[in-house]
């Protein structure tokens, strides 16, 4: 078998089978294969595409390339969770607890963020304590003991993702629906959950701009879940503005707390209880999505999804008292207004725009090697639909660094306002099942 015969056989519209497709993804991992020409293979994809069957193959490929996390120790269906990415995005930290004090065991693994803000686990990282790095019979103990458990992925899951990933960033081959699911089904697979709910975001502040596309890439995923025998189902929920009030990990934790009051804010509420109400289906404790639901509101209402949190911040080291005492997570030094200049009604919010002003605050990196300020971020007064008046704050910064002006230039241009309220946004686009 040649590399160069694969190129060609791809290039020209045909499909590989799973020797090659292993051939490819085994020899790239171990260095055999060069750049130059696996290069050329990602861009015969990107314009060929790849059929359910390769890009079930190279899922299973790619997750073969390393370590896979046995979890049959748990007891339970295991379900796990995975949001495309979005500005404000920190529905894992509610959903998490709400179905694990339903009985359904959340083992999950998470990475850390590159670019707006912080992954799951840089957000659980701003509690004091917290660590994100457990042995495996750690990791089995606390979701057997309290139903869930969230840790730093390990760098031997899928390498050849990892490996591919970063060639596609340098070489314009980011943009293909078979690379992007079989990235994001790599991972999910072979950190061992039986059942996954994927949160897809479309809009200004998500990689997926349209609802088709959107849609495209939910209906691939699936389609791999269901070749690979996991249950799964796709959730496409809005990202045309930042999810929540909160940008930036501390802040997010905050917001978390709130939502898991019972008194969040209602875009996050909705999209939070929707994603828990399908894992607590997929995970066996309700018969129906309506029985699903109020079993999850009913979590939220009663306290005990707030509870399992605590005991989840505790069993990791954290300390729990940030729950009662969210004052106890870090705070900026500065926070400094950002105020209307005119008047009207917010008709849209640059999301990207608002996840770049909070990375120049310190709440993301611009590079892996940048250090995150857990208590930087922004929070948003003003959302789609507000009217505002000239002087108003659409939001606040909060940095410990001096100069803020490029953030609340980038704020303000976020901000679009008009003279008549638009439509309320849609909040949940579609959902794409696979088999149940």
């Amino acid at each position: 078998m040649r590399m160069v015969d694969l190129i060609q056989k791809k290039r020209s519209g045909q499909r590989l089978n799973e020797a090659e497709i292993d051939y490819v993804i085994q020899g790239y991992t171990k260095g055999e294969i060069p750049d130059y020409q696996m290069s050329a293979l990602l861009m015969a994809i990107c314009f060929q595409g790849m059929d359910d069957q390769e890009t079930s193959d190279l899922t299973m490929a790619m997750v073969r390339s390393g370590d896979t996390i046995d979890l049959s120790a748990i007891r339970g269906i295991k379900v796990d969770k995975h949001s495309t990415g979005g500005v404000g995005d920190k529905v894992s930290l509610i959903v998490a607890p709400i179905v694990a004090s339903l009985g359904v065991p959340v083992a999950k693994m998470s990475g850390r963020g590159l670019g707006h803000t912080g992954g799951t686990v840089d957000k659980l990282e701003s509690i004091p304590g917290f660590n994100v790095q457990l042995s495996n019979g750690q990791f089995i103990d606390a979701v057997n003991s309290i139903g869930m458990a969230i840790v730093s992925q390990t760098g031997n899951l899928a390498p050849a993702d990892k490996k591919i990933y970063a060639l596609r960033d340098v070489t314009g081959t980011v943009d293909s629906i078979p690379l992007i699911a079989s990235s994001i089904m790599s991972k999910k697979i072979a950190s061992g959950a039986n059942a996954i709910v994927l949160d897809v975001k479309v809009g200004s502040g998500a990689f997926m701009k349209t609802v088709d596309e959107a849609r495209k890439l939910a209906e691939t995923m699936t389609r791999i879940g269901k070749a690979l025998n996991r249950r799964t189902v796709a959730i496409i929920t809005d990202m045309d503005q930042p999810l929540g009030r909160e940008i930036g990990n501390a802040g997010e934790v905050r917001e978390s707390l709130d939502v898991l009051r019972g008194r969040g804010d209602k875009d996050l509420s909705e999209v939070s209880i929707t994603v828990a109400s399908y894992m607590a289906l997929l995970g066996g404790v309700s018969a129906s999505l309506e029985e699903a639901r109020t079993a999850v509101i009913g979590a939220i209402e009663s306290g005990r999804a707030l509870e399992t949190f605590k005991q989840f911040v505790a069993s990791q080291g954290g300390n729990s008292a940030i729950v009662d005492d969210p004052s106890l997570l870090p705070a900026a030094s500065v926070s400094a207004k950002v105020k209307a200049t005119a008047d009207g009604y917010v008709s849209k919010i640059e999301a990207e725009a608002i996840g770049v002003a909070a990375m120049l605050l310190g709440a993301g990196r611009a590079t892996k090697e940048d250090e995150i300020d857990y208590a930087a971020g922004i929070t948003l007064h003003k959302k789609i639909g507000d009217r505002v008046s000239a002087g108003d704050v659409l939001c606040i910064m909060h940095t410990n660094r001096s100069d803020t002006a490029e953030a609340e230039r980038l704020i303000l241009k976020a901000y679009e306002l008009k003279d008549t309220a638009p439509e309320p946004a849609k909040l949940i686009h579609e959902i794409v099942e696979g088999d149940r």
